[in-house]
């Protein structure tokens, strides 16, 4: 459906089922989040909160909740949006198959952003405090947007054909940011903003960024779309649309989105940062406050049916999780086209998308030659690790599709005991030390500041996995039990981290020697507790590659160094315990939980979510 507000897309999902009301008044602090949270948990549906208390704008969320509703949502162009993308990979099939991709060029014509004079979104101006201040965790700083749309321009290049549409976080309320006057505006490292932001900077031109909420859904996910640098993100949004995005231009300023919910606008002061959060994260955790640019006010306008669209962020599975799978779904045909011999890549949401990526590549230059080192691999890893925010991967699995040309690659489990069957820890780790990591993971030496390491994989299995736990094995004072995760992976409850205390690895590698079965489990993850690591893969994933730093926290049995080429002999020990720089990981407020458990009790349209 062409959706032009929030209010056609609710109007709509209300029709269909796919929506309910919630008119009992709800707190936009910690309550809206939580009965978000649970709904979203339980698959339920999109929610319209009518009665916000304190403020005069209802607030609708889980849009996007499940991948059938995100799908319904744009149920008269995802196909059209998948031809194109098929003809960006092979032009000619345009002439071949004439009557499949006819129309295409309506879906050429619908990607040229249009310019118009005059917008719904301009209509009643407002301030930030009149805006629903949602806060989501316990420990966040304020009132959050958690969808906006974060548009600016090249001051080299400026116009629409080179905007970038990117959602980045806006805090409008709390720590020292002039109430109505100042928002703060964090993005992260390798983000087409730092680019527009550092341009202007050198151009010697005023930064100014709008931020729109609501509108088309289309915006909503052509702000998260991984599109290539340079290229607007109101193409992709006017494809998935089916219409030309209007824009209204602005004497001395940027574009507005005009069908657009709300509109913050405002320049960024070249001269000051302040903190901004802490904020409840994507990786589970809060992101901490650090200082980012400050954003001066300049104007606040709504529609006249506006309705405030949020999310809620947190440990995976969220809401976010549905935008990974839809993005995938679209753009998995391309990366074969991209990047030459790889034929999937998958980000785990699991861990918080950039902690762990899976690639299946290929051996294709020497096929005469019987070797099982990777080689053609590693050129792959190298090239993935270059490509946008593929770049921030702490680690990357990848694995040769010889060796299962059957693997899905979402079947994570499946993936990761065919890399553990035939990985050798003497020759097929690749570490990358010193450099640059995702800005919310805090398992790295400071802000952006971590490791990678590379894991590849290629031949046939060198070794039958364990499925129960090895008897026999003894634990030092202060370890264990041991729990089995996957087949060959091991969690082993440890003693707390303390800095200070450097022999825990010289009495826990002891213990992984003989009669330890190494050759059957190939992997060992020090973990806080084993009980809560081996209880899902979910848990697994997310404590061993959130809360670890390759090159600090990866320990090997008889480990050796050849030709400043790091391995081991023996088993691999990942140390995933929390250490004291981390993040806090987060925590529901115990009376917002008695809130939403007793809204349960009462019954009504959403009681069987909750």
């Amino acid at each position: 459906m062409g959706y032009r507000s929030t209010r056609q897309c609710v109007d709509d999902l209300r029709r269909n089922d796919f929506l309910v009301e919630v008119n009992e008044p709800v707190s936009p602090r910690l309550q809206a989040a939580e009965i978000h949270r649970r709904v979203q948990a339980s698959g339920g549906p999109a929610i319209l909160f009518t009665h916000v208390e304190g403020c005069r704008f209802p607030m609708a969320s889980n849009l996007f909740g499940t991948i059938e509703r995100a799908r319904f949502l744009f149920r008269d162009t995802i196909e059209n949006v998948r031809r194109a993308i098929e003809l960006k990979i092979d032009p000619g099939a345009a002439i071949r198959h004439p009557g499949r991709y006819w129309k295409a060029p309506l879906t050429a014509l619908a990607m040229r952003p249009r310019r118009v004079r005059g917008g719904a979104v301009m209509r009643n101006p407002t301030t930030i405090s009149d805006l629903p201040q949602l806060v989501s965790w316990p420990g966040d700083a304020g009132g959050f947007v958690t969808l906006p749309q974060v548009y600016t321009e090249d001051a080299t290049r400026p116009g629409l054909k080179h905007g970038n549409l990117g959602m980045y976080r806006i805090q409008m309320t709390g720590n020292r940011y002039e109430t109505d006057c100042q928002v703060g505006l964090h993005y992260q490292i390798h983000r087409s903003i730092g680019v527009h932001h550092q341009r202007a900077r050198e151009a010697g031109k005023p930064f100014c960024v709008n931020v729109f909420v609501g509108g088309s859904p289309a915006m909503t996910l052509a702000a998260v779309m991984p599109l290539p640098e340079g290229m607007s993100e109101l193409t992709f949004a006017g494809a998935l649309a089916g219409r030309r995005i209007p824009m209204l231009g602005r004497p001395g300023g940027l574009p507005i989105y005009a069908d657009a919910d709300f509109c913050i606008e405002g320049t960024v002061d070249p001269e000051l940062h302040l903190p901004e959060g802490p904020f409840g994260d994507h990786l589970g955790y809060y992101s901490l406050a650090h200082e980012f640019p400050v954003l001066n006010v300049e104007s606040v306008h709504h529609r006249d049916d506006a309705i405030w669209p949020f999310t809620v962020v947190g440990r995976p599975p969220q809401e976010d999780t549905v935008f990974g799978e839809l993005i995938h779904e679209l753009t998995g045909p391309v990366i074969p086209t991209v990047l030459p011999g790889v034929h999937a890549v998958h980000a785990v949401d699991a861990t918080g998308v950039h902690p762990l990526l899976l690639a299946i590549g290929s051996e294709r230059y020497t096929p005469w030659m019987l070797t099982t080192a990777p080689s053609e691999l590693l050129t792959q890893a190298n090239a993935i690790l270059g490509q946008g925010q593929l770049s921030l991967a702490k680690y990357l699995w990848i694995i040769d599709r010889a060796a299962d040309r059957e693997l899905n690659i979402n079947d994570v489990e499946s993936f990761l005991t065919r890399v553990l069957e035939r990985v050798d820890w003497r020759r097929d780790l690749h570490f990358q030390t010193c450099t640059s990591i995702d800005t919310l993971d805090y398992s790295g030496s400071g802000l952006n500041r971590g490791s990678k390491l590379v894991v590849a994989a290629t031949g046939g299995a060198i070794r039958r996995l364990g499925r129960e736990l090895p008897g026999g094995s003894k634990w030092p004072s202060g370890f264990g039990p041991a729990r089995l995760c996957l087949p060959g992976v091991v969690a082993v409850q440890g003693p707390p981290f303390e800095p200070a205390r450097a022999s825990w690895w010289n009495e826990l590698e002891g213990a992984l020697r003989d009669p330890f079965p190494a050759d059957q489990f190939p992997l060992v993850v020090l973990v806080d507790e084993a009980d809560f690591c081996a209880d899902t893969l979910n848990n697994f994933l997310w404590v061993t590659f959130t809360r670890s730093n390759p090159a600090v926290d990866v320990h090997g049995v008889d480990a050796m160094i050849t030709d400043k080429h790091w391995g081991c002999r023996g088993s691999l020990v990942i140390d995933a315990r929390i250490k004291p720089h981390h993040a806090p990981p987060l925590v529901e407020d115990p009376a917002t939980t008695r809130f939403v458990d007793a809204m349960a009790a009462r019954g009504g349209p959403i009681a069987k979510w909750l």
